[in-house]
């Protein structure tokens, strides 16, 4: 007797706007009581979720957590999933608060329909599962996020993996990262190794293929901030030192504006401070040293006068020498003795001639940068020539302290530097100076020219030395996947699955 009300509930779906609201509230009120018609229940609110009547498909919506019971619940997270697509922003909500209700109660039940539908659904179905995990997860609590749930995400998350676009790939990272039980020692490393593997540090560079170029940059930027003492990024570094910098004027990139040299040295930078024992120590340093040396000039040679030759001024590169100089200085107290006794006497002299020429013209310009800042402090700081003179004289500052390192007989490495696009540690009183981001905007060799040696020229921001566009640079933001998936990384093609690249 009541199965036949139940089953005329059930027809309700098939008649007018009155029936359909009506069955929407009774088919869940009621279907608990009839298993047999539970396929038959939830394919008729099923049907109610897609009625062209927005308020019946709200309604519909609303009440499909009361299916979410035993072996239901992982095709109701299924089609709540898939109704993540709406374009109606109240029905998306609601769709967004059905999710997490289910969630509570059994969260890996839920996230089983989440994840079957990011590997196999629609790309717009798959790009707001991504988003409603990236967005939703840390949100939940504690007993929820177990450590079985945790390593369910993570499981699942490494066969998303084998196949993403740039954009995605971010997105997981972020999703990675804010786990519990990724936030060790081992689970760092065990993250280290997902974006090594997904960098694809194994094969050939290829420099003049900007999908190439950018994958390796974005995988760079995820995995900097996961380096420590104990999470070393020797693999990386040894990479860009072998693979990259000798390949450094070559370097091409989809991204408009971009300094892409200045911005693979500051990549370098970062994680030299956290490089491990190293296989091809000297190998290594001796790239990174021939590559600084390009950018630290011979003085021009001066006529019997002592008058310049009529030679031009060298160029001086400084946010190119202080990442170069820096990393030089972090890999170099490796191996101490690399500049005494790796190098033959008449090249370690030629060092000294280019870090004593550089050392002059750096004075200059900090006199400069400190005159013209003097006296200045609050929203006088804050103009943006002001801004550029800030962090020209952090830079400044810090090749100063680096190459006075060097100067020592023998080289010394013991002086700690915040680089001029980080913060300053608080710990750290002696470097408090205002700490700004700078992005180079010209190609290393057309840079402004040096301080003559009179020093008495007036000072102008050095376009090619410390860019105009400060704050403007984030390591999540900048990079190349624009225009959203199917881009960068060659995209996800025809549904493949399959590695792209």
């Amino acid at each position: 007797q009541h199965k036949d009300a139940y089953q005329a509930i059930l027809d309700g779906v098939k008649g007018g706007a009155k029936e359909k609201r009506l069955a929407a509230q009774f088919i869940p009120k009621f279907f608990k009581h009839f298993p047999e018609l539970a396929d038959s229940a939830i394919n008729a609110q099923l049907d109610l979720c897609e009625d062209e009547d927005v308020s019946i498909r709200r309604q519909a919506i609303k009440e499909l957590p009361q299916f979410a019971t035993g072996d239901n619940l992982p095709r109701v997270a299924d089609i709540l999933t898939q109704l993540l697509q709406s374009d109606d922003s109240a029905e998306f909500n609601l769709v967004n608060n059905a999710l997490l209700s289910i969630f509570k109660m059994d969260a890996k039940g839920t996230l089983g329909g989440l994840f079957s539908q990011i590997l196999q659904g629609e790309d717009i179905v798959r790009e707001r599962a991504i988003k409603f995990l990236s967005t939703k997860l840390k949100t939940l609590p504690e007993e929820v996020m177990t450590k079985e749930v945790e390593e369910f995400i993570l499981t699942e998350s490494k066969k998303v993996l084998e196949d993403v676009t740039g954009e995605e790939f971010v997105l997981f990272m972020k999703i990675l990262s804010g786990l519990k039980s990724l936030q060790t020692v081992s689970g760092r490393q065990q993250l280290v190794e997902l974006v090594a593997e997904q960098a694809d540090l194994e094969q050939t560079f290829n420099p003049s293929d900007p999908d190439c170029v950018d994958r390796l940059l974005q995988c760079t930027r995820q995995a900097v901030p996961l380096f420590s003492k104990n999470v070393h990024s020797t693999k990386f570094v040894t990479y860009f030192c072998e693979h990259v910098l000798p390949n450094l004027s070559s370097l091409t990139t989809p991204v408009e504006g971009l300094d892409i040299q200045l911005e693979v040295l500051k990549l370098l930078a970062e994680m030299s401070s956290f490089c491990g024992d190293m296989e091809k120590l000297e190998s290594n340093l001796k790239k990174l040293f021939d590559k600084l040396l390009e950018y630290m000039p011979l003085p021009p040679e001066e006529a019997e006068n002592g008058e310049n030759a009529g030679n031009e001024e060298p160029k001086l590169q400084f946010s190119y020498v202080e990442c170069l100089l820096y990393s030089f200085h972090q890999l170099g107290r490796k191996l101490p003795d690399f500049l005494t006794a790796k190098l033959n006497a008449e090249k370690l002299k030629d060092f000294k001639i280019r870090l004593q020429y550089f050392a002059r013209g750096l004075q200059v310009y900090i006199r400069q940068l400190r005159l013209a800042l003097q006296g200045k402090t609050g929203d006088a700081l804050k103009t943006e020539e002001n801004k550029i003179k800030v962090v020209a004289l952090k830079i400044t500052n810090n090749i100063n302290v680096l190459i006075k390192d060097l100067f020592h007989i023998p080289p010394s490495y013991k002086s700690t530097v915040t680089l001029s696009w980080k913060p300053v540690q608080k710990a750290d009183a002696s470097q408090k100076r205002a700490s700004e981001d700078t992005t180079s905007s010209s190609p290393p060799k057309k840079a402004s020219a040096g301080p003559k040696r009179d020093a008495r020229q007036i000072y102008n921001p050095p376009s090619g030395k410390y860019s105009s566009n400060l704050g403007s640079f984030s390591y999540e933001q900048r990079g190349g996947f624009r225009g959203g998936r199917g881009r960068g990384w060659g995209g996800r093609g025809n549904r493949s699955r399959g590695r792209i690249y």
